[in-house]
């Protein structure tokens, strides 16, 4: 996706605010397992670690404006060798965690290298593709378990996870603000999106900014994953690898604001929160996901920016009910 040039905005920008905000987020995330319930901390866990997925995936789709529809792939990758290397050959979890990050990195690398040549809908459908491919070698593969699965070994300590998860996100987050918001590679991405034409024009190597930017977004999924696997205990196929996985990073991003920093973290918010609410309300129903699909269609017309655009009053026509209405004759013709 890409963004009129006179929206185009600079990846430095005021550090103040955001880093005092991130002090307070910090501490309070520290805090919260003391002082609420196994549920809220596990609630919590889960925000985490959509939150550093959803990140994960804005920087190759927010960033670098090559949007992936098979990035739940890397997310199911780091699952299965984290649980491989711990029930097969015996690595500790750390181990298994930074073989998952370093394989899924190096995957997105070598698919990266002739994907990322196509553009638009064709880069989306070959990383679908992709992405169902690792799903069918799951099922068929003795050492994943097959259909059946596979258990690793149980440890029930739930403010571990909570803080492994936690650390992991905030690396997300930390790496994104100093590697695409405060330095050249950012500046590089971000002319890639805005016009990849002219940015080989003035000298960047745009296919290895953009395996860079890929391995980079591949990295994290795949170490979640690793926690998401030893959290669970059972992984399988469908729940490690299914399609709902990159669905989510997508809709929380465009909800949250894609290319922002923020963004993901609030759009993974208020999609779990939303999610969660739910789930209590009706049990085991597919209903938020209409209502998310609902809510996607409106950001999509009436907030392109997401909600990180809207606060920021940036193409933001419901604020306005005549500029809304003149916005929606101009793109409707009766």
């Amino acid at each position: 996706m890409t963004t009129p040039a006179a929206e185009v905005q600079s990846p430095v920008r005021s550090a103040t605010p955001r880093w005092t905000l991130g002090v307070l987020l910090t501490g309070a995330l520290l805090l919260l397992p003391f002082g609420v319930s196994s549920f809220w901390i596990r609630i919590a866990t889960e925000v985490l670690l959509w939150a550093g997925l959803a990140q994960s995936w804005n920087i190759i789709g927010g960033y670098t404006g090559y949007l992936s529809f098979g990035h739940g792939a890397f997310f199911g990758l780091g699952a299965y060798v984290t649980g491989i290397g711990m029930t097969v050959l015996g690595w500790p979890f750390a181990a298994g965690l930074v073989a998952s990050g370093g394989l899924a990195a190096a995957l997105a690398a070598a698919i990266g290298y002739p994907t990322l040549r196509l553009r638009g809908a064709y880069f989306a459908i070959a990383s679908w593709a992709f992405g169902e491919m690792l799903r069918q070698v799951a099922t068929v593969l003795e050492v994943t378990g097959g259909a059946f699965g596979m258990r690793l070994p149980a440890f029930l300590n739930l403010p571990f996870f909570y803080y492994v998860t936690l650390g992991t996100s905030a690396l997300v987050y930390l790496t994104t603000y100093v590697l695409l918001e405060r330095s050249p590679f950012g500046y590089k991405l971000l002319a890639i999106r805005e016009h990849e034409e002219a940015a080989e024009m003035v000298g960047v190597n745009t296919v290895a900014v953009k395996v860079n930017a890929f391995a980079l977004s591949a990295f994290f999924p795949g170490v979640l994953g690793g926690i998401y696997a030893y959290w669970l205990t059972y992984i399988h196929p469908d729940s490690v690898l299914g399609g709902i996985i990159t669905d989510l990073m997508v809709v929380m991003v465009f909800l949250g604001g894609m290319g922002t920093f923020w963004g993901p973290l609030l759009g993974a918010f208020l999609v779990q929160m939303v999610s969660r609410s739910l789930w209590l309300a009706w049990g085991e129903s597919t209903l938020y996901l209409v209502i998310i699909g609902v809510a996607i269609c409106v950001v999509v017309l009436f907030m392109p920016g997401g909600i990180v655009g809207l606060l920021e009053g940036r193409r933001a026509p419901l604020l306005a009910p005549r500029a809304a209405w003149r916005w929606w004759r101009e793109r409707v013709r009766w």
